[in-house]
């Protein structure tokens, strides 16, 4: 019996395959078993046509194929190549148990490309799990990018027979780099894109909430802008994903595999995604979800990026209850009767909203329409612990007509850079806003007089536990914007200015 290996998507995550062939006497059949979806079970016409057409005689005898484990539901059409070569290669001397095997047959012979091909191999890297893989030769491009496997790149079912009996007379294909500037702290490369499509220099006024925009980018602290409509909520948003902080490589690959999942072709670029779900959107195309699948949605694809509400109180109580537990965990778990799946969520929340129903109540030109009940019912749409996961709220100043440019996103760019390196360089790996509490008395020090201050405030403001961490985590990244190496009194009272009050 031989047997090779391939692969299907559980979720986000990978699953080893092994596809297992045995040839014997009877009547002549083809069956393939194992959990399979119709796009397996159709590969049967696909592998034959392909070995007739290449003058591969088809064996007359009872062909069985299993995919194992037999309890994973599989699918995707890339396991054809496994299969033809499996009948093929059946009385063949050499084993093949270390081979990966990827690729859709053409009726011809052709090694066609799959969209599921990028995800699943990473997916498999990332655990570990592949060393040496036989692939279209149209993958390669993007597949390359993925450090530390060998590549074959076959064009023709021929083509994937002569290498996995011959390996050492082809070539394979070496891992290419993405060709963007870096920098290198500790052997870890740091990859940024300096494009400002959206410019904060287009931004009038708003000195604090840009200030504010800086620390949250700099931390990935969750931010609440409230304000007028039209004061600059929705645009200080939109341009804050320009000025995040560089990509590790493996940050990137995992971007790509998001793009791929959603559907998109993935650029490699060192550019974090900004999600914004409309208020009117179901719970299961923000979290996630389906009856048999569940599919990833807009939180998990915000990962490493932002997830941007507008519109915040407008959102359903459900979404916004639900949310809760990805702003504090980092990940997003959906429960189905078929399939149980977690995601990583680690994402910059910012919310926008204004602070009446009508949205003038602090515009002093304007006249509120609104009564203190429906001000009261449309605050009440955020609960306490809801908003007690945000780290720096804004209320946005009025609009004048003197209001000038100040920093453009480059600049702005510049100083998360800057703050960046100086928290990577005394050994944080990950950002200040996502810092568990034994990492919060390690990095987070303060000074004598910070300290009495802090103490001052818990006792004044009636702190919670989340909120002294949150206080002590946003006055870090002032600290770091400041290149201070502990964190002093006025680091300490510019972050609980921030407090939602």
């Amino acid at each position: 019996m031989k047997k090779i290996l391939c692969a299907t998507n559980e979720g986000i995550d990978a699953k080893v395959v092994a596809v297992e062939a045995t040839l014997t006497k009877g009547l002549p059949s083809f069956s393939i078993v194992g959990m399979i979806s119709t796009a397996i079970s159709e590969a049967k016409e696909r592998v034959k046509s392909a070995l007739l057409s290449n003058d591969f005689s088809f064996p007359p005898k009872r062909i069985t194929l299993n995919l194992s484990p037999s309890e994973l539901s599989k699918s995707g059409s890339h396991f054809d190549l496994s299969i033809a070569l499996l009948i093929l290669l059946n009385n063949d001397k050499n084993d093949f148990d270390e081979w990966f095997v990827f690729g859709e047959l053409g009726l011809s012979g052709a090694v066609k490309e799959t969209i599921q091909l990028y995800p699943l191999i990473l997916s498999l890297a990332n655990q570990g799990l592949i060393q040496k893989a036989i692939v279209p030769e149209e993958s390669l491009q993007k597949l390359s990018k993925i450090p530390d496997i060998t590549f074959y790149g076959v064009t023709t079912l021929q083509e994937a027979v002569a290498v996995l009996r011959e390996p050492d007379a082809f070539k394979p294909s070496l891992a290419t780099a993405i060709s963007y500037p870096f920098y290198e702290i500790a052997n870890e490369r740091y990859y940024y894109v300096q494009e400002y499509k959206e410019d904060f220099i287009d931004v009038k006024g708003q000195e604090l909430a840009k200030r504010a925009a800086l620390i949250a980018a700099t931390g990935m602290h969750n931010l609440l802008l409230e304000g007028s409509p039209g004061c600059g909520k929705s645009m200080i948003a939109s341009r804050l994903q320009y000025i995040l902080p560089p990509m590790q490589m493996r940050e990137i690959l995992d971007l790509a595999k998001l793009q791929v999942l959603e559907g998109r072709e993935p650029d490699f670029k060192p550019h974090r995604p900004l999600k914004s779900p409309h208020h009117s959107a179901t719970a299961a195309s923000i979290f996630g979800g389906g009856s048999h699948n569940a599919r990833i949605g807009e939180v998990g694809l915000a990962n490493k990026g932002i997830l941007f509400f507008d519109e915040l109180p407008y959102f359903s109580k459900a979404v916004l209850e639900a949310l809760r537990e990805p702003m504090q965990d980092n990940k997003i778990r959906i429960s189905r009767v078929h399939s149980k799946v977690e995601y990583p969520a680690d994402f910059l929340f910012v919310g926008a909203m204004n602070p009446c129903p009508c949205g003038n109540l602090l515009d002093e030109n304007k006249e509120c329409r609104c009564n203190e009940l429906e001000i009261q019912r449309y605050k009440n749409r955020l609960s306490e612990p809801f908003l007690d996961r945000i780290d720096l709220c804004v209320v946005m100043q009025n609009v004048k007509v003197n209001d000038q440019s100040s920093y453009s996103s480059k600049e702005l760019h510049k100083e998360v850079v800057k703050a960046h390196i100086f928290a990577k360089e005394r050994g944080q790996k990950l950002f200040n806003a996502k810092l568990a509490d034994e990492d919060i008395a390690k990095y987070c020090k303060m000074d004598s007089v910070a300290s009495e201050v802090l103490e001052m405030a818990v006792d004044r403001f009636a702190l919670s536990f989340r909120s002294i961490k949150k206080v002590q985590k946003v006055a870090r990244t002032i600290a770091d914007l400041a290149s201070s190496e502990h964190i002093k009194k006025e680091h300490l009272l510019e972050a609980l200015s921030y407090r939602r009050r």
